[in-house]
């Protein structure tokens, strides 16, 4: 029943909702398949508005993944690797995922195990950073992995 009653009461709904309305709150039916049903005497808008509250911060709470890409290319440079695992650090730092991929344009896809060599010394290069979730894939023109950060406990 209500917070005021102690205990759990069978009544008529006719008395129930005579009880509900001398007390000022609403008799809310909480399970009706049960055999009786089932209902509580409460303030049926403050229950809305706790509700809100809880969901609003189940939300909050929520962590938001976000994944970064980074683009190479089959032949990309020393410099320009080690710049863009820096980025890829701060990411994972972060708690962001990282997708890394290489782009191969017109005949460059006959490096493709260049590529893959590529991807999988960057997955080397961030085990401390990150584990790779997906290994290294070719879709079409692209070969891509991703790699999520390490949970810190």
């Amino acid at each position: 029943m209500g917070d005021n009653i102690a205990e759990a009461q069978v009544m008529p709904i006719a008395q129930a909702l005579k009880l509900a309305e001398e007390m000022g709150l609403d008799l809310v039916e909480i399970a009706p398949t049960a055999v009786p049903p089932v209902c509580k005497v409460i303030d049926y808008q403050k229950y809305l508005y706790q509700q809100k509250k809880k969901a609003k911060e189940m939300k909050a709470n929520a962590s938001k993944v976000e994944i970064k890409e980074l683009r190479f290319g089959p032949n990309t440079d020393e410099h320009d690797f080690q710049f863009k695992l820096n980025h890829a650090k701060n990411f994972l730092k972060e708690g962001n995922k990282v997708k890394a991929f290489v782009f191969f344009k017109g005949r460059s896809i006959l490096f493709s195990e260049q590529g893959e060599k590529l991807l999988l010394r960057f997955a080397v290069e961030l085990e401390e950073f990150g584990k790779a979730e997906k290994m290294p894939l070719l879709e079409g023109k692209r070969m891509s992995m991703i790699i999520a950060p390490i949970k810190k406990k």
